[in-house]
């Protein structure tokens, strides 16, 4: 005896299709046809760190100028220009430290492999993997016998 043959079921038609889900946008293009975004310099890359502080929260202003001060005290001979929208404090090609800014808080950013800077009370934050960070609010104290200490130890690795 022959088996039954099972009938397929049918193709719906193109026309019936279309009449169910809305058609494609023909203006809306693909990710895959996007051209990859191509990145140049920011436009403040190397400009001078004043017109950062000068935009600054009121807020914070107190806090950046003893910080500006207190790296000014720790390496006089340092540079500073404006890298990735932060001032980055140099002496010669070597990173001393870098400042950033934001709406409720502060970061004095501290480069140097795990170890470099010794934090007893556990105030930097940050995996220290390239370097470790201090994050300041204006309500805190700043610990200026700290931040000195830290600025005088990157101010002796940017020089050898």
């Amino acid at each position: 005896m022959a088996s039954p043959v099972k009938a397929r079921p049918k193709a719906k038609s193109p026309a019936k299709k279309s009449a169910k889900t809305p058609a494609k946008n023909p203006a809306k293009k693909s990710v895959a046809a996007k051209a990859p975004k191509k990145f140049g310099p920011r436009k403040d890359l190397g400009a001078p760190v004043d017109g950062f502080f000068a935009r600054q929260p009121p807020q914070l202003q107190a806090m950046l100028d003893q910080l500006r001060a207190m790296i000014a005290e720790a390496a006089p001979e340092a540079t500073a220009v404006i890298k990735w929208g932060m001032p980055f404090y140099a002496v010669g090609a070597n990173t001393l430290c870098a400042v950033a800014a934001f709406k409720a808080h502060i970061n004095l950013i501290l480069p140097g492999p795990p170890g470099t800077y010794a934090d007893p009370d556990g105030l930097l934050e940050g995996d220290g993997k390239t370097g470790k960070h201090l994050k300041l609010r204006p309500t805190d104290p700043l610990p200026r016998a700290a931040v000195r200490g830290w600025l005088r130890t990157a101010a002796g690795r940017a020089r050898a």
